[in-house]
């Protein structure tokens, strides 16, 4: 069946609403629709967002979880040429205000399905609750100041989602996918992950962030098969979906793997199960062997990021296939460079450029920043290490960026080590990543004001107004004094010896 032509993200609907009007296509906790039911409350979704005066080119930020409603909304904001700004609920107070002020969206909506967190918010800014067919949303106030963005009728120049990422800096900058971006992702899922309408996928990737979105929502839809749309992962409810919901396709990030195997001990029943993969963080050989063991299916991985998502997938066929992140994809072009920018010959370590359909389009209102990493040719710097193969695979091999990459998401010890410090009791903090047990943990050493009677449980509770879950430290330190460097840098290996059999 050959591929129908998309130039907007809800035209992944159109083929399967005709030819396969009954198929299930989205689920979550509360509802089931059809292709033919979803494709309705898209439209009424989209004549929703025209009631509230949206018009193309101008942003609509979406703070919620995964949900029915969620995927309708960012659907039809893309067939009204409005951004969908996402932005998980989640995340802590002052990072989703912080996104508001960087994006300045002409109107915020909280998705309440699914998530008490997204009402939270709403009930902080003074959104307005109502209730459509497509599901419960509250509404924030117009932003008359928020200028629209030029609209675009070419799916690769017209963007779809503003995604905001942490950047080593701490600085969330903001991603602009286009519609071709998103949708050459979802139909890579089509092709080389061969999805078919008879598939069924367990969507716990948040659709907030790049690889639920693209990988997940698009790419199922793409494929006339029916995803499961999950809010928050808990070990046991993906167990039973696993042994009784006919799911045949898992992917999530190392560590819900290493959960999954962990809830599980006597071996976890899947008889649907055809497919698993791990993405968005490193990829513990131990870990792959374990869980090829236990699910008895290769555990199949990938690389990419906010920026440039499927750069790399491994292959259906390599019934092994190690730890490498596989080929490029088709359509990506890549480059082993030196710090000079020369390519390097197979087999040596460099950064990782690279070249192709799903490079962003920039960082929103930066071109600074933008340039930095994309040239004029489209050459992406993903600032990552890695080696190529002589057959062609990549093995990532470090990154040139200080990021931490817990269960799946980056978080920049800039950013923790910036909100520990804001806390007037403590002088000074260090904060790196620790790997156990298929994810990397957060460590932060504390050293407190002089005389200061610091309590971890202050000190966490001051966090947890700051930063998302994930960001928080799994362990807090306290020293009486860092080692530092003439000019007061922490000297982060010297620290690291000097913990030794603490970490």
């Amino acid at each position: 069946m050959s591929a129908p032509a998309l130039n907007r993200l809800a035209d992944c609907l159109v083929h399967w609403a005709r030819v396969r009007p009954t198929q299930l296509a989205l689920s979550d906790a509360k509802v089931a629709w059809t292709y033919a039911a979803l494709a309705e409350r898209v439209e009424d979704a989209k004549a929703f967002l025209c009631e509230l005066g949206l018009k193309p080119g101008q942003r609509v930020m979406l703070v919620g979880e995964n949900s029915a409603a969620l995927a309708t909304l960012v659907l039809a904001a893309g067939k009204l040429d409005l951004w969908a700004v996402m932005e998980n609920a989640r995340r802590a107070v002052l990072e989703v205000d912080a996104v508001i002020s960087l994006a300045q969206p002409r109107r915020v909506l909280y998705v309440l399905d699914a998530s008490a967190d997204a009402a939270v918010h709403a009930q902080r800014h003074g959104a307005v609750q109502e209730t459509r067919s497509f599901g419960t949303v509250a509404v924030g106030k117009e932003d008359h100041s928020s200028m629209a963005e030029p609209v675009y009728p070419e799916s690769h120049r017209q963007v779809a989602a503003l995604i905001y990422t942490t950047g080593s800096t701490g600085t969330p900058k903001g991603v602009m996918l286009t519609h071709a971006n998103l949708l050459h992702i979802g139909n890579l899922m089509r092709t080389l992950r061969q999805v078919t309408p008879s598939d069924r996928v367990y969507g716990v990737l948040p659709i907030t962030h790049v690889m639920g979105l693209s990988s997940g929502l698009i790419g199922t839809l793409s494929s006339g098969a029916h995803i499961r749309l999950v809010a928050r992962f808990h070990s046991q409810d993906c167990l039973a979906a696993l042994a009784h919901e006919h799911i045949s396709i898992l992917q999530g990030a190392p560590a819900m793997f290493a959960r999954l195997m962990q809830a599980a001990p006597n071996g976890i029943h899947a008889p649907q199960l055809r497919f698993i993969a791990a993405g968005g963080a490193p990829l513990d050989p131990t870990l792959q062997a374990q869980a090829q063991a236990v699910f008895k299916l290769p555990l199949h991985n990938g690389y990419g990021l906010t920026e440039a998502s499927a750069t790399c997938w491994t292959r259906l066929e390599d019934l092994d296939p190690g730890t490498s992140v596989g080929p490029a994809t088709p359509g990506v072009e890549l480059r082993i460079r030196d710090a000079a920018g020369h390519d390097l010959a197979d087999g040596l370590v460099g950064e990782l450029w690279l070249r192709g359909p799903n490079v962003m389009l920039g960082y929103f209102r930066a071109p600074d920043i933008t340039a930095t990493v994309l040239g004029p040719d489209g050459w992406f710097n993903t600032q990552d290490l890695a080696r190529r193969l002589p057959d062609g695979r990549i093995e990532i091999t470090g990154r040139s960026k200080d990021l931490i990459i817990r269960s799946g998401f980056n978080v920049s010890p800039l950013e923790v080590e910036t909100a520990l410090n804001s806390h007037p009791d403590v002088q000074l903090s260090a904060v790196f990543g620790h790997t156990r047990a298929g994810n990397e943990e957060i460590i932060a050493v504390v050293e407190p004001v002089s005389d200061a009677q610091l309590q971890e449980a202050i000190l966490r509770g001051h966090l947890a107004e700051r930063l998302s879950p994930y960001k928080r430290p799994t362990l807090i330190l306290f020293v009486t004094a860092l080692p530092v460097a003439p000019n007061g840098k922490v000297l982060k290996p010297q620290l690291l010896k000097q913990l030794g059999d603490l970490l």
